[in-house]
């Protein structure tokens, strides 16, 4: 199993160590970028990436390597601390790059195979928005399966948080690389899911958008031929 980990934040805290704890307990190959000292760009709004191709993307080369580490995943954590009730503004650059990937234009097909975590932390509350604020984004790209896990950790550094609160996020932690494991291999998007991609389907039969039309057509994804098959 390939674990690819987006942490929001450049500095190991609690939200880092709940990462890792998931993913050394998916016993997997564990490849991680922390933002933004990987990848630090805002996106510039030149729309390139949704009128031809993502590949004239002011950062494409600098993002590269975080792009092809997901699509090689067999599950993607995005990890942020709560800042201001929802996500770090470096996880949100990051995924504004990515607006190109979502079923309402040119969606990754790997991406239908998938399982992803969000997990977020604060001293007191906001993991529920925060852990929205990434859903969207697996949601939207199509990924089959995306677990949610947001803790009030009630300290502001990993050694501040007390024993009880950390033997709740082992077994946490553990249930949830459980729940991975057995779904690894097989998992398929939602009815949800299945049911938003069948309406751009039909949108992209006539689509406005000629880069975005071009490609369903050839995935085949405009006549029978779906990801996740």
């Amino acid at each position: 199993m390939k674990i690819t980990i987006i942490h929001g934040q450049s500095h190991k805290g609690s939200t880092y160590h709940i990462a890792r704890m998931l993913s050394d307990k998916l016993k997997g190959e564990v490849t991680e970028f922390f933002l933004p000292k990987d990848f630090g760009s805002f996106c510039v709004g030149c729309t390139a990436c949704f009128g031809k191709s993502e590949t004239l993307c002011p950062h494409y080369e600098k993002l590269k390597p975080l792009t092809q580490a997901m699509d090689d995943a067999d599950v993607i954590i995005l990890a942020s601390p709560v800042y201001v009730y929802h996500v770090t503004g470096s996880m949100k650059a990051f995924l504004d790059h990515y607006g190109y990937r979502w079923m309402v234009h040119r969606p990754e097909e790997k991406m239908f195979r998938k399982q992803a975590v969000c997990i977020s932390t604060a001293a007191g509350g906001g993991m529920k928005s925060t852990n929205k604020d990434m859903a969207h984004s697996t949601y939207f790209w199509g990924i089959a399966r995306t677990y949610k896990y947001g803790v009030g950790v009630r300290a502001v550094s990993w050694a501040g948080i007390n024993e009880k609160i950390k033997k709740r996020i082992d077994k946490k932690t553990t249930t949830m690389a459980q729940k991975i494991t057995q779904n690894h291999g097989h998992v398929t998007p939602s009815v949800k899911a299945k049911a938003f991609f069948n309406i751009m389907r039909l949108v992209q039969k006539n689509g406005w958008n000629e880069a975005d039309k071009n490609y369903w057509v050839e995935k085949g994804w405009t006549g029978k031929k779906r990801p996740w098959k």
